[in-house]
């Protein structure tokens, strides 16, 4: 319920900055929270002076995590290969993102519809952690996962 929350209260506020509470034993919880826009994740358990401070370190655009749970983010995107994260299709979704093509392009290359490389985008993106194509291909392009000259 928190990540469904965290979504559409960034689909509604895109500058809003979310913090969550969720409790050290969520690992899975805590990683779909910071996939769906969180910008801070904190222990339920958490002394209330604590709690206080976290959510003023979002305010002046920091992110607050408990040191459990950036041991357990580390731990987790260390261990596995951005591309890894993907789907079969989201990897050459953004691939072809990087060499420049544009919807209509990629759908004809990959003989999908626009809508379906529209969601492709959308999940690459929050995966990723981008929020915009020029920062998917960048991302792309560090991973390589371009496909054309370069």
């Amino acid at each position: 319920m928190p990540i469904e929350a965290t979504r559409r209260l960034l689909a509604a506020h895109p500058g809003l900055q979310v913090v969550v509470l969720t409790s050290f034993s969520d690992q899975e919880q805590v990683l779909d929270a910071v996939d769906a826009g969180a910008v801070g994740d904190l222990l339920k358990d958490a002394d209330p002076a604590d709690l206080v401070e976290g959510v003023r370190a979002a305010a002046a655009g920091q992110s607050p995590l408990d040191p459990k749970v950036a041991r357990t983010l580390l731990t987790r995107r260390t261990t596995q290969a951005p591309q890894d994260q993907l789907s079969d299709r989201e990897p050459e979704v953004v691939g072809l993102v990087a060499d420049g093509l544009a919807n209509k392009q990629i759908a004809r290359h990959l003989g999908i519809s626009e809508r379906t490389v529209k969601a492709h985008l959308t999940s690459v993106f929050q995966r990723i952690g981008v929020t915009d194509r020029t920062q998917a291909a960048l991302w792309a392009e560090r991973n390589g996962l371009r496909r054309g000259p370069r």
